[in-house]
């Protein structure tokens, strides 16, 4: 049978370090601090925001809100980034993506300072990830993904890895953030051939597709350790990933849907935070 990797596991993991690291920042008088930059009230952002609120709090984080109205303009949202850069005591920022329509995103990612920006939307945070360089931080998605490997104690060193998907949210990042550990990786898209195939070789394989069933038996293998990305309602309105419950239990292991990636990612939002901290204190 395979092995289910939890996400809520690794996630109480980091969670007890985090609250050291924090711990240690307060005995230097320096306390971490998260800005949330939100324009609208979008169901999902007010969700994954009252997650990476409790979780920061957990760890002793404080967090400022920095709220707009869904018809804000461009020139309101440019003030509050430039609050947010402008203030040492604030340490990274979240900006909730996408924006309303009457928003230029790109302006927006550009305007960000990279060493705050906590969740890789900046041009100088995806820098980082393709060069290699601690410039600014992952997206936290990816950045999961990876603490989840490294926790269950997955070679990433010359293994053999396919990724699904190649956003620039997910699949891009991660592909270079698993390069960066010395895997070798393929990265699959709508239009790759024999995609199947070429999973079915994969000791690794991450689904970030966005679509469930996506990945099915005939992708996986016996050894495999599979992370799915995928987040998707199910026609019983029960949340879902991109793998079939058959693929997943026809591999070596697997992250489950809910309590897999998801349950990870506002803690590594959280560690981020931490080491912008330490990095602006020069600690």
């Amino acid at each position: 049978m395979a092995q289910i990797l939890s996400g809520r596991e690794v996630a109480a993991a980091l969670t007890a370090q985090l609250e050291e690291e924090t711990e240690k920042l307060k005995s230097s008088g320096v306390v971490p601090c998260l800005a949330i930059v939100r324009v609208g009230e979008r169901g999902d952002d007010l969700a994954y925001e009252r997650g990476a609120v409790k979780r920061c709090q957990t760890v002793g984080i404080e967090v400022r809100h920095f709220v707009l109205p869904a018809d804000a303009s461009q020139a309101e949202l440019m003030q509050n980034i430039e609050k947010v850069n402008s203030d040492p005591s604030i340490h990274g920022c979240l900006i909730f993506m996408p924006l309303p329509p009457q928003m230029d995103e790109a302006a927006v990612r550009a305007a960000l300072l990279p060493q705050k920006d906590v969740d890789g939307i900046t041009p100088g945070s995806q820098a980082g990830v393709y060069t290699g360089r601690d410039v600014g931080y992952p997206p936290c998605t990816p950045a999961a993904c990876v603490e989840i490997l490294k926790h269950y104690n997955v070679p990433l060193k010359g293994a053999d890895a396919v990724v699904l998907g190649r956003s620039l949210v997910v699949g891009r990042p991660l592909a270079m953030m698993l390069l960066r550990e010395n895997a070798t990786v393929t990265v699959c898209h709508s239009k790759t051939r024999d995609t199947a195939e070429k999973a079915r070789r994969a000791g690794i394989l991450a689904a970030a597709v966005g679509h469930a069933g996506a990945v099915s038996a005939d992708y996986t293998n016996p050894g495999q350790v599979i992370i799915d990305v995928g987040i998707n309602i199910g026609a019983d309105g029960k949340l879902t990933g991109d793998v079939t419950a058959e693929a997943a239990q026809a591999s070596g292991s697997y992250t489950p849907v809910p309590g897999g990636v998801g349950a990870v990612t506002t803690t590594v939002l959280a560690k981020h935070v931490i080491e912008a901290a330490r990095r602006a204190a020069k600690l």
